[in-house]
């Protein structure tokens, strides 16, 4: 018989069906790709989770949110509350990073139901002796679940509701404590169960917030003019450390192919000593699995990684997956490129520009498994010298169920593992390479240039389902992209950016030296290419040039690393500045982020024009924190240390970008 009702309802066709179960829960959030894909969250963090949750009729329902580490039994349950419009919220605080699941349950609570309906009864006038009949039914089913001590507590309050005293039955029936009980013995035999166990990932705290530096290695010999080591790096830490940042983020370091080889700003023949581009990966020493001779050993490699995790640097290494003509691959493994009719291997162009010193894999080779599986041992090869986080080179050119399987596989054994995916490209492309795995993404930040731009381009990122699963990392530079708005070399306009990136963004890099040395020279009739790249040569980097904002840099560190509402992304507020009575202000903008428990709260005012200063009303979102619109508090601006009283959620602000062109304000409001 139950299988006939199951043939004619095809929802029910993968589940146990039982017509007794009433509640529907459906439209859960987050759910990716219709239960494909697992949501992300930190260790420590906390899981929100909202569903709509409703009944036939009136009847009041419970439900919980279930969640427990992948391959465990039990579930840790946590209670969910009415939003409204039968739309219910849960969450839950999550443990060591690894796998999870998580799942809604929910019943109807008859209990409940006649207890709201009895005091309804009772405000009415109405008798209810037969209705406190029927809840001492309730209740001595209650006392029949419960462990012995709670039982007995129950059953005395089930025979008071029998009580002939009548106001004494209605005080029992209607006692907070006996509600409590009952709540803590709910009746869920026919509790309806979300027709999925949804997935979740927990990563470690730096794939939630993390400052990354990047610099190339090979460039920071003492001696000028000679190819720099890992030994060499080892006194820039300290440096580092001190500007605030915890993830080291170092280009390819693999042994550089000859042919083909690329010279000084990408000339297509090198000249004699040029050390060519770190990213055309491969020779005679190795490939990637080997270091560049001249760095030094794995030894001095592995040696590195300790001594940065005592400053508290995790390094973090470029996968890139493609190589020189050089590479042992092209030998060894032929099947796995592309060759040409004129017997020569598909290097990679994007016309009109050339990569010949790189040849692509091709992942529609016949040999796909086995290179699937050597190109996941690179990964791990470098996890066993102590590497946590990959900065991957191009992802989106490769085969998107690849990275589903590496990233899932790495993690079954490394669930601290931290992915970032470089990938400049459509957003639906970005979007699946968040889906198969990658814990944080390059985004659109650097071209996003006016306030509107960056409004628009945030709320997008937090206010969708993307902030499930995406998380942006904002870059202002790499080695590859001089931003037309650097290239006059406007020093406010560095800090601007830096400001924004690391404010807006809970992660957020930059490629080091060069940004806090404000280069900004292009290469002539090119649109974002350096000139002089060190993508392509040795550079000799002077730290202390005058003019460079590595104390600004330091200060907002240190500002993100004491404030919790900083170190999160998507508790984004945009607030309305006022250039004049009823005109948005187009050059300031603000913002408002808090942690967790609203006990840090952070205003952010930045003033998008880096010559003028720019004054405006603002008004600071005071409904937020459940506070009436005329509350005076006290703002602490943590980049002057200057502190003000507000008087209401209208208050003037101005910024002066020559002395600073932001405020980052701590509110306190108690």
């Amino acid at each position: 018989m139950n299988n006939t009702f199951r043939r004619a309802i095809p929802h029910y066709n993968d589940h146990e069906f039982d017509g007794r179960q009433r509640v529907v829960i459906e439209n859960i959030s987050p759910e990716l790709g219709g239960g494909k894909y697992t949501a992300k969250v930190v260790e420590g963090e906390r899981l929100v989770v909202e569903a709509d949750i409703f009944v036939d009729g009136a009847d009041t329902i419970c439900a919980e949110l279930c969640v427990r580490q992948t391959g465990r039994t039990e579930w840790q349950r946590s209670p969910m509350a009415p939003l409204g419009n039968d739309r219910w919220q849960g969450s839950f605080t999550v443990g060591i990073p690894g796998g999870y699941d998580y799942t809604i349950e929910a019943w109807v609570d008859h209990f409940q139901t006649w207890r709201r309906g009895l005091a309804k009864k009772i405000e009415a006038g109405q008798d209810v002796s037969l209705d406190l009949q029927i809840g001492a039914l309730f209740v001595e089913k209650g006392a029949a679940r419960a462990e012995q001590a709670d039982a007995e507590k129950i059953t005395l309050s089930a025979s008071l509701i029998c009580s002939r005293n009548k106001d004494e039955a209605i005080a029992a029936a209607l006692d907070g404590k006996l509600e409590q009980l009952m709540n803590h013995h709910p009746d869920k035999e026919h509790a309806t169960v979300y027709e999925k166990v949804l997935g979740l990932r927990v990563e470690q705290k730096k794939a939630g917030c993390s400052a990354w530096y990047e610099l190339f290695p090979r460039s920071w010999s003492p001696v000028q003019g000679k190819h720099g080591t890992f030994k060499d790096c080892n006194r820039l830490l300290p440096l580092i450390a001190g500007m605030g940042f915890d993830v080291l983020y170092l280009p390819p370091i693999h042994p550089i192919g000859y042919t083909k080889r690329k010279g000084k700003n990408n000339a297509l023949v090198a000249a004699s000593g040029d050390p060519g581009s770190c990213w055309a990966i491969g020779n005679q020493d190795g490939g990637h699995k080997a270091v560049h001779p001249e760095l030094g050993t794995l030894k001095d490699f592995t040696t590195f990684v300790t001594e940065a995790e005592k400053y508290g640097i995790s390094v973090a290494l470029d996968i890139a997956f493609q190589c020189s003509p050089d590479h042992p691959y092209v030998k060894e493994h032929p099947q796995w490129f592309k060759w040409r009719p004129d017997g020569s291997v598909q290097f990679a162009e994007n016309p009109p520009k050339r990569y010949e010193d790189i040849l692509p894999l091709d992942f529609e080779s016949a040999d796909w498994q086995n290179l699937w599986i050597e190109l996941k041992s690179i990964f791990l090869f470098w996890i066993e010298k102590g590497v946590k986080i990959f900065r991957v080179d191009n992802p989106h050119t490769k085969a998107f169920p690849f990275w589903e399987w590496t990233i899932a596989s790495i993690r079954a054994e490394h669930p601290d593992v931290v992915f970032l995916a470089e990938a400049f490209t459509r957003p639906k492309l970005m979007s699946r390479l968040a889906m198969v795995g990658y814990s944080q993404s390059y985004s659109y930040f650097t071209w996003r240039n006016n306030k509107y731009e960056l409004q628009e381009y945030l709320l997008e990122l937090t206010s969708s389902p993307l902030k499930n699963v995406m998380r942006p990392n904002f870059w202002p530079n790499t080695p590859d992209i001089l931003h037309e708005e650097f290239q006059s070399g406007d020093r406010n306009r560095f800090i601007i950016r830096l400001l924004l990136a690391a404010t807006l963004s809970s992660n957020y890099g930059m490629y080091g030296p060069a940004y806090e040395l404000c280069e900004h020279v292009p290469v002539p009739g090119s649109k974002e290419d350096y000139l002089d790249s060190e993508k392509y040569e040795i550079k000799w980097w002077d730290l202390d040039r005058p003019g460079n904002i590595r104390a600004e840099i330091t200060r907002v560190n240190r500002i993100r690393k004491e404030n919790a509402a900083l170190q999160q992304t998507n508790d984004l507020t945009f607030v309305r500045i006022e250039a004049s009575p009823g005109k948005e202000h187009d050059q300031l903008m603000g913002y408002v982020k808090r942690s967790v428990d609203d006990n840090n709260i952070i205003f952010v005012v930045v003033n998008l024009d880096s010559t003028n200063t720019q004054g405006g009303w603002l008004r600071f979102p005071l409904e937020l924190f459940n506070m009436p619109h005329d509350y005076p508090f006290k703002v602490e601006d943590l980049l002057t240390g200057a502190c003000y009283d507000w008087n209401g959620e209208w208050n003037y602000v101005e910024v002066n970008p020559w002395a600073m062109p932001a405020h980052i304000f701590r509110v306190t409001l108690t």
